[in-house]
């Protein structure tokens, strides 16, 4: 079996293992539908042309069904879901309508204080709307022969309300809203994505979190990017979002460094969403863009456009973006040739403000698809800077994937994230352990 096939296969595998039903979904719409690789995104995702004035106000809300659902003496479990749409600000100072969820928790909350609230920041899902985490509680796995869509958020999600902590989870700006592309791993619309979840959240009617619930924030992967993001921004942002803890797991702080590792990688798609969505943050680039790309290069951005996962994985594994280009350079090459390009990448670096509130950094030593070294520098920065740091080095074997090496952590580290992350709900203090950077791996 050839080696992009064997690793879909895991993935489907894996998402069978957690119960999961896979759906084929109808190209067939309703009026007002969006239809996306052949899924039907429902007409809640269209934002309005008028949007509120203030961050964090919900547009709207509809109950949500979990595909994973049992029957319970309180009600379902593991909770009652909730469709969201709200507003928030992107990186151009613009007003962007963001989608998500809402899972009140069945579980009572056994800690102390009024029930914590629990920021979701997905990892990579793809570009394609119909990828949306929020829509991944509602169908887990979604295989129609256009798409391969996998909500592997979930595990973590259902384990964070298993302990009575609400969840509110971001689909990020662009991913599930139907009006713009995602900007993929643009670290201001993210942020503002997760603080603005929290708002909403606190919003929503019949949520029994409020102002007194300390908020925590749970990322890996784009979403430790989006959760160290919001860290930074959330003092000149979001001041009356006080945050009890983040975790940023596998965060990807230095694209520069990032966009080397993943060209040619099992994940050589997210080149191209990266791509996508820096042209759609920056319109100016996109003269450059128009340079530099061949005809196979732009065919490659549309494709993946609308890709999810699964679908970038089964398409675009293993690919060089040297076969992409007009002059056969590579796109990090070109970046680091076009000063317009390497400034914006270089705006995007996390790392260069002080968290606010503790934060736990994971970073798996064997990662070379969101290369350990950046991670393992986000950290550094921040303890120079006086941030509240635990790091955390997860030392695994070279499994000889990138993709494996990256993954591998999410799982193996996931108990002691939220241990660490439920903890700091509890008010309880944590110790930094910067002075021992020196040594760690």
């Amino acid at each position: 079996m050839p080696a992009r096939r064997r690793l879909l296969a895991a993935a489907v595998t894996a998402a069978a293992c957690l119960g999961v039903q896979a759906l084929s979904l109808s190209p067939a719409s309703a009026a007002g539908e969006v239809v996306s690789r052949g899924v039907a995104v429902p007409a809640f995702y269209n934002p309005p042309t008028d949007l509120p004035g203030a961050d964090g106000t919900l547009i709207r809300s509809e109950p949500l069904t979990l595909a994973l659902s049992l029957p319970g003496l309180d009600g379902p479990l593991p909770g009652t879901a909730t469709r969201l749409m709200y507003k928030s600000t992107d990186s151009a100072g613009e007003p962007v309508a963001v989608t998500g969820a809402y899972i009140e928790p069945t579980a009572a909350w056994r800690g102390g204080g009024a029930r914590p609230l629990v920021v979701v920041a997905p990892g990579t899902m793809g570009q394609g709307d119909q990828c949306a985490a929020s829509l991944g509680l509602e169908h887990p796995l979604t295989v129609n022969g256009q798409t391969v869509s996998v909500g592997y958020e979930d595990l973590a999600i259902y384990r964070l309300l298993a302990k009575g902590i609400a969840v509110v989870v971001t689909d990020y700006v662009g991913l599930g809203a139907t009006d713009r592309l995602h900007t993929y791993v643009n670290r201001v619309d993210e942020g503002h994505a997760v603080l603005d979840a929290v708002r909403a959240a606190r919003s929503l009617g019949g949520a029994s979190v409020t102002t007194a619930s300390r908020v925590g924030l749970f990322g890996y992967s784009q979403g430790g990017g989006a959760t160290a993001a919001a860290a930074e921004l959330q003092a000149s942002y979001a001041p009356d979002v006080t945050l009890a803890g983040t975790y940023a797991g596998a965060p990807p702080a230095n694209l520069t460094s990032v966009t080397q590792a993943i060209d040619g990688s099992e994940l050589a798609g997210a080149l191209g969403w990266s791509l996508n969505g820096f042209l759609q943050s920056d319109p100016a680039l996109k003269p450059i863009a128009e340079a530099h790309l061949n005809a196979a290069g732009k065919a490659a951005l549309t494709d993946l456009s609308t890709m999810c996962v699964g679908d970038a994985i089964f398409g675009y594994a293993y690919a060089k973006s040297t076969r992409w280009t007009t002059d056969g350079r590579s796109i990090s090459d070109i970046i680091a040739g076009t000063p317009a390009l390497q400034s914006f990448l270089d705006s995007q670096r996390i790392g260069t403000l002080e968290p606010s509130g503790p934060v736990r950094i994971a970073t798996g030593v064997s990662d070379n698809l969101v290369p350990h070294a950046q991670a393992r520098q986000l950290a550094v920065d921040w303890c120079h800077k006086g941030g509240d740091v635990t790091y955390k080095a997860v030392t695994l074997p070279n499994l000889f994937s990138a993709l494996l090496n990256h993954f591998a952590p999410l799982l193996t580290d996931q108990s002691d994230a939220i241990a660490w992350l439920t903890d700091r709900l509890n008010g309880k203090a944590t110790t930094s352990n910067c002075s021992s950077m020196p040594v760690q791996p």
